[in-house]
């Protein structure tokens, strides 16, 4: 544990800000969410890009959504063997354990995963190919999502691989048994997002419409 170093000084002080203020002006809110626990509404699942701030583009309070950020805002296919599945468990908990009403799988404009995805399918990145890439692998869910765009003109294509990847995420969530049981009871709804970083929009995807504005 040598390795760890303290918080950088900025760090520190945007801390001692928000406790003199946010938090001191929201004390009791604070301390009913810790005694009460989490009983949040909607999942979340999003790309870890520092661009996408799910609870401003929602204006979402603390104890709101249970969110989970990984590369590509991607849901693996179930498969239960005994392996570690950081985002398959956090969906197992939010279904299972929080009994969320929605699960909403959010991609975004110029993602670089996506086109980490794209590059790599297309040839031009063998090194994402390497049985060592972490990035590489875990885009790998992606892949089929890829087969259905590559015909696309090019500046089309990464555009479209960004919608695929919500797409493919939902599709992934219905083979989790416990997803699929909950969505068939009408407990829960998955519902598919993209948002553009730079233009401020938001589109959903509509059964039969593809994406469109919300």
């Amino acid at each position: 544990m040598h390795n760890a170093r303290p918080l950088p000084n900025y760090l520190v002080q945007r801390f001692h800000g928000w406790r003199a203020t946010t938090f001191a002006d929201n004390k009791s809110w604070y301390r009913r969410l810790s005694e009460s626990g989490q009983h949040p509404r909607a999942m979340v699942i999003s790309c870890c890009d520092s661009r996408v701030h799910v609870t401003s583009i929602f204006g979402a309070d603390e104890g709101e959504f249970f969110i989970h950020r990984n590369i590509a805002n991607l849901v693996p296919p179930y498969s239960p063997d005994g392996k570690q599945h950081g985002t398959s468990a956090a969906v197992e908990y939010a279904v299972t354990a929080l009994g969320v009403a929605h699960i909403v799988v959010l991609g975004h404009s110029n993602c670089g995963g996506v086109k980490g995805c794209h590059d790599m399918c297309s040839g031009k990145a063998p090194q994402l190919e390497e049985t060592s890439s972490f990035v590489g692998r875990w885009m790998d869910i992606l892949r089929p999502g890829y087969d259905r765009v590559k015909d696309l003109p090019e500046e089309e294509r990464v555009t479209a691989l960004e919608k695929e990847a919500v797409l493919v995420s939902i599709g992934n969530l219905m083979t989790f048994p416990f997803v699929r049981e909950a969505v068939e009871r009408e407990v829960l709804t998955l519902h598919g997002l993209w948002t553009h970083i730079g233009e401020g929009s938001l589109e959903q995807y509509m059964p039969g419409q593809g994406f469109v504005p919300v």
